[in-house]
């Protein structure tokens, strides 16, 4: 008998580049005695205190759902929590009084709306998304699943650590080869770790006005860098004075995964200076209905935040994640030199390239699925595995072209201290181990 197909688009469907290895971990059937999971920047502290508050009383007198009901709130989110939002951007030096917000389940669904908002119509090709390569995946995937094409300017991880764009020149060459709608920043950079500073920030906002773009910045580690004697970087600091025209072309996506700890909670934002974007966003939004009620309240705790306490926070998390950062960047480095890791410089991931020290033929995805379903290696006499992302669905890569990714990891900065202490030698470990069976097995 016949049974239904399912479409070409999810045949072609492989799990995300941050998803492979738990997922294929999972299916292990001997695991070892422990696994330390980097692969997904799945945040492991707890929540901000006022947010913990609301999540520990959510019955109590006051509360909404005091009564047991759990109802819609408006498309657009609880003003409450609306109001969250341009909170933190106040008490962090910008003006918020023309922007708008909107409340959505989570960044991911931001990302996927705005890309709905600023593309050409599906499977045409018209006004891609420019990102800039290697980007955060869900932007590849999403696109992918609407129907929406992108292009990428390419950086490239050089030996000291340190991921290089192509000159200006450059850029706009590929934007007037392409025309894109619109140009992705993450300034605070996920997967690289790269920190943008104004000047950079300020470049590719003269090009979007040039070129009449949406320039779009994911803010989802805005507090997250680690060289005090920078600036807090924000596509809400360019000023009209010093990039005319940028008004009203500016779209941020917002989260409560990463700096405020509450990944499951599944809220973000998507906030413009663009009423009309905003207006017809909203009304895209409505078959979706709303975003998670119970989770826009426990993040509208931080709407009654004082500067003091935003400030306050922001700088625990920077403490925390950098010193983390840098002591296993220190480590990699000392146990093998030939290892390039990305500099330490902003949000909550490493890039770790083993183009110096692997032969030939050597596959990121393979050693990560390696890892996941049978490596394992002692660490302080316990077996141990490591869980990764691979570079390679990092990059949008056209065909022919070779993936910079296939010897890259991405690391992630969620477990705990003591874990976290231990991925340098996990990951060197387990690589030689890999090695010498996939050698072994070539020969």
């Amino acid at each position: 008998m016949n049974k239904p197909m399912v479409s070409k688009h999810f045949e072609s469907r492989k799990p995300s580049a941050v998803r492979v290895a738990q997922m294929k971990y999972e299916a292990r059937e001997v695991k070892p005695e422990a696994v330390i999971n980097v692969g997904i920047g799945n945040v492991s502290l707890p929540t901000n205190p006022a947010m913990q508050k609301r999540l520990f009383d959510l019955g109590a007198a006051g509360s909404p759902f005091e009564n047991g009901a759990i109802r819609y709130t408006t498309t657009a989110g609880t003003a409450e929590c609306r109001d969250a939002f341009k909170n933190i951007l106040h008490c962090e030096g910008f003006d918020t009084d023309e922007l708008f917000v909107q409340v959505t389940d989570g960044g991911s669904a931001g990302m996927e709306l705005v890309i709905v908002g600023v593309c050409g119509e599906p499977a045409t090709g018209d006004k891609p998304l420019m990102m800039i390569d290697p980007a955060y995946t869900n932007y590849i995937s999403f696109s992918e699943r609407i129907g929406r094409k992108t292009v990428t300017v390419k950086r490239t991880l050089e030996e000291d650590g340190k991921f290089n764009l192509p000159n200006m020149d450059a850029i706009e060459a590929m934007i007037e080869k392409h025309q894109p709608g619109a140009l992705l920043v993450i300034p605070y950079d996920n997967p690289t770790g790269q920190l943008y500073d104004y000047d950079t920030l300020e470049a590719l906002a003269k090009l979007c006005v040039k070129y009449n773009m949406w320039m779009i910045s994911d803010e989802a580690y805005r507090e997250l860098y680690y060289d005090d004697s920078k600036p807090l970087v924000s596509i809400w600091g360019l000023s009209e004075a010093r990039v005319p025209g940028i008004k009203g072309r500016r779209i941020s996506i917002e989260t409560a995964s990463k700096v405020w700890n509450a990944c499951g909670l599944r809220i973000g934002a998507v906030i413009t200076d663009n009423a009309l974007f905003h207006d017809r966003s909203v009304a895209e939004y409505t078959a979706n209905l709303c975003a998670n009620a119970i989770g826009q309240y426990i993040f509208g705790a931080l709407a009654h935040e004082s500067k003091a306490q935003i400030t306050s926070w922001c700088k625990e998390m920077r403490a925390y994640y950098g010193g983390q950062i840098v002591k296993v960047y220190n480590c990699l480095k000392e146990m093998e030199p030939e290892l390039i890791v990305s500099s330490p410089d902003a949000s909550i991931y490493s890039v770790i390239d083993v183009r110096n020290i692997v032969a030939s033929g050597f596959d990121a995805r393979a050693f990560v699925q390696y890892c996941a379903s049978e490596g394992a290696v002692e660490i302080d006499g316990v077996m141990t595995t490591l869980l990764a992302a691979p570079m390679s669905g990092f990059y949008d890569i056209a065909d022919g072209e070779i993936n910079p990714g296939s010897t890259q990891f991405r690391i992630s900065y969620v477990e705990t201290p003591d874990k976290l202490a231990q991925v340098p030698e996990a990951f060197i470990k387990l690589l030689r181990q890999y090695e010498a069976k996939r050698l072994k097995d070539e020969d």
